[in-house]
C-alpha cells in the first residue's frame, strides 16, 4: 500500500475533494479570527470524556445526511451537522463528503485551531483506523502526478520572467487548484485585453544620461516601498502551498513592498500576523458581508491588528461566470444521490467562497466604513472615470483601476486603458490623488507605462500564487526579484534613475493591436 502524499506534502489536494469545508470556516473565520494562542481542548481530552472506544468506520458512514454529518479529519469524528445550518454556500458542500475522511480536503487549508471553534460535543473521538478501508491512505493519480512535477522541478532561479513561474505552477497544482487560480469569465476578453491594452504603448526613450544610479523606491498608500508594485489581495494560497499567505507575507516584508490581504485568506489574521516584520505594511482587502453586523465587527478589529489601510474591493459583488472554475467541479460530488445533489457544488471554489458577499454594496456605504475606523480607504474595481470622481467624491485616500483580473464582467475595460483615459481627460486626478491599477501586469516595462501614465503603482496577484504554488516563500521572492530587474533595466534603457522621471513625454499610444512577439 502507497503512503498517502498528504502527509508528506500536504498541499497536494485531491481534485476531487479539495476545499469542501473551506467556505464555511472562511466565513467563520472572517468573523471569529482565530486565536492560535487560545487554549483550546486537545483531541485526546476530547475523545476521552466523548467516546472511550474508537469509533468504527462503517459507523461514520451511516452519518451521511442532513440530520446527522459525520466526517473524519485526522483521524478523528467530527460531527459537522450544525455546520450545515450556516455554511455560506449551503450545505451541499459538506454533505458530499459526509460519512467519509475529508482529511486530505480540510487539513491542507486550514489554520492550526480551526476546529476548536465547534462546539466541544461535535468531537466525537477516533475513528477506528483498523476499520479504514486502503484506499483512503492510498494516493490518487493526481498526487502522483504533482509529486514527480515537485521532484522534477528545479529552483526558482530557473524562471527567467512570470510566465515561467505560471508554466511551473501548472504542473505541480491540482486541476481545481489550477482552475481557481487561473479561471476568468465566459470568453476571457477582459483578461487577455488587460496584458493587451499594455502593448498598444511605446516608449520614446532618452539617451546619454547617467544611469549607474538607480533608485525604485517611493510610497504607496501613504507606506514606504521598495519598488513601485504591491501584493494585490488573492484568495487561497493554500492551495498551492500550506504556508499559504503566510508566504506571501514573508516574501512582501523581506522585499519591502506592501500587501493586500485576501478577506478569503486560507491563512487567519493570527496566522499572517505573526509571520509579517515588526514594521512591514499590510492592508486588509474587504468585501461587505450581507450581515452587516459580522463586517462592523471586522472593521473594527482592524487597526488594532496592525492594518494599515483598508481595501474596499467594489468590482466583485457576486462571482463571475468562471467556466473553468465550473468545468474542474472543485466541490464535485463524491456520494450518492441521497444527499439530493444540485446547486453550489457543481459552481466552482469560486461561487463556494462568495456566500457572504453583500450584493446590494453602495456609494452611501462608504461614510458608514469610514465612520468606524480611522484607515485610511482605498477602492479597489473602478472602471470608469465617472467612479473615480466618484469616489474621491466620496472621501476614498486612493483608488485602484481594475477589473478583478477579468474574473467578473467579461469586455469590462482594461485597467491601462481606464488609466490612459484619464490622463487624457482628467489628468487633475491623477495629479491630486493617488490612482493604481492592477490586471494583466507581467513585466517590468508594464509597470514603468502605469507610472508614466500617472499611476503611482500596481498591484499583482496570480504571480504571486504561481511562486508561492512553486516554490513557497523562494516562488514569492523570485517574483519581487524578477520585477525589480526588469523595472531597474527599463528604466535605464529611457534613460532615467528615479520614479519621479516617469512622465507621459516617454510613451506613445498606437492605436491598433499589438505585433506578435514570440
Amino acid at each position: 500500500m502507497k503512503t498517502a502524499h498528504y502527509q508528506v506534502n500536504p498541499w497536494l489536494l485531491s481534485a476531487a475533494t479539495c476545499g469542501v469545508f473551506l467556505a464555511g470556516y472562511l466565513g467563520y473565520t472572517y468573523v471569529n479570527p482565530i486565536a492560535l494562542d487560545g487554549k483550546a481542548p486537545t483531541h485526546s481530552a476530547l475523545a476521552s470524556k466523548l467516546s472511550p472506544h474508537p469509533i468504527p468506520y462503517d459507523e461514520v458512514q451511516k452519518h451521511n445526511t442532513r440530520e446527522s454529518c459525520w466526517v473524519i479529519i485526522d483521524g478523528e469524528v467530527y460531527d459537522a451537522t450544525s455546520v450545515l445550518r450556516w455554511h455560506p454556500a449551503g450545505p451541499e458542500v459538506i454533505l458530499n463528503l459526509a460519512g467519509t475522511d475529508a482529511t486530505k480536503s480540510f487539513v491542507p487549508i486550514h489554520p492550526p485551531n480551526i476546529l476548536s471553534h465547534l462546539p466541544p460535543e461535535a468531537h466525537l473521538g477516533p475513528v477506528d483506523p483498523a476499520t479504514l478501508p486502503e484506499d483512503t491512505l492510498e494516493a490518487t493519480e493526481e498526487e502522483d502526478r504533482i509529486a514527480q512535477a515537485r521532484a522534477e522541478m528545479p529552483g526558482p532561479a530557473a524562471a527567467l520572467n512570470l510566465q515561467d513561474i505560471e508554466d511551473f505552477a501548472e504542473k505541480v497544482l491540482t486541476a481545481t487548484a489550477w482552475a481557481y487560480y487561473r479561471s476568468t469569465s465566459d470568453d476571457e476578453y477582459s483578461y487577455w485585453e488587460n496584458f493587451a491594452s499594455f502593448k498598444r504603448f511605446w516608449f520614446r526613450p532618452r539617451v546619454l544620461n547617467k544611469i549607474s544610479v538607480i533608485s525604485t523606491e517611493t510610497t504607496m498608500f501613504g507606506l514606504p516601498s521598495s519598488l513601485p508594485i504591491f501584493v494585490a489581495p488573492a484568495a487561497l494560497a493554500r492551495l498551492g502551498h500550506t504556508d499559504g499567505e503566510m508566504n506571501l507575507t514573508r516574501a512582501a516584508g523581506a522585499e519591502g513592498i506592501p500587501q493586500g490581504i485576501s478577506s478569503n485568506s486560507s491563512c487567519s489574521v493570527d496566522e499572517i500576523m505573526a509571520a509579517k516584520r515588526p514594521d512591514q505594511n499590510l492592508i486588509f482587502q474587504l468585501y461587505v458581508n450581507r450581515d452587516r453586523a459580522a463586517s462592523e465587527r471586522v472593521i473594527r478589529n482592524l487597526e488594532k491588528q496592525g492594518f494599515k489601510a483598508i481595501m474596499l474591493t467594489v468590482d466583485a459583488p457576486l462571482a463571475g461566470n468562471r467556466e473553468l472554475d465550473r468545468r474542474t467541479k472543485g466541490f464535485a460530488s463524491t456520494a450518492g444521490p441521497a444527499h439530493g445533489k444540485t446547486g453550489p457544488e457543481d459552481s466552482g471554489v469560486a461561487s463556494a467562497i462568495s456566500g457572504y458577499q453583500d450584493p446590494d454594496v453602495c456609494w452611501d456605504d462608504i461614510p458608514w466604513i469610514q465612520s468606524l475606523t480611522k484607515l485610511p480607504l482605498i477602492i479597489k474595481g473602478i472602471q470608469c472615470i465617472e467612479d473615480a470622481e466618484k469616489a474621491f467624491e466620496y472621501g476614498a485616500q486612493s483608488i485602484i483601476l481594475s477589473n478583478h483580473g477579468g474574473r467578473s464582467l467579461d469586455f469590462s475595460p482594461a485597467p491601462m486603458t481606464v488609466l490612459y483615459e484619464l490622463h487624457k481627460l482628467r489628468p487633475d486626478l491623477l495629479k491630486k490623488h493617488e490612482v493604481y491599477i492592477d490586471g494583466g501586469v507581467r513585466r517590468g516595462t508594464d509597470v514603468l507605462k502605469a507610472l508614466c501614465l500617472g499611476a503611482r503603482g500596481v498591484g499583482l496577484g496570480r504571480p504571486f500564487l504561481w511562486g508561492n504554488s512553486v516554490w513557497g516563500e523562494e516562488g514569492c521572492r523570485r517574483v519581487v526579484e524578477i520585477m525589480r530587474e526588469e523595472i531597474v533595466t527599463g528604466m535605464r534603457f529611457l534613460g532615467i534613475t528615479r520614479l519621479d522621471q516617469l512622465t507621459p513625454d516617454l510613451v506613445q499610444y498606437f492605436d491598433r493591436d499589438p505585433v506578435r512577439s514570440r
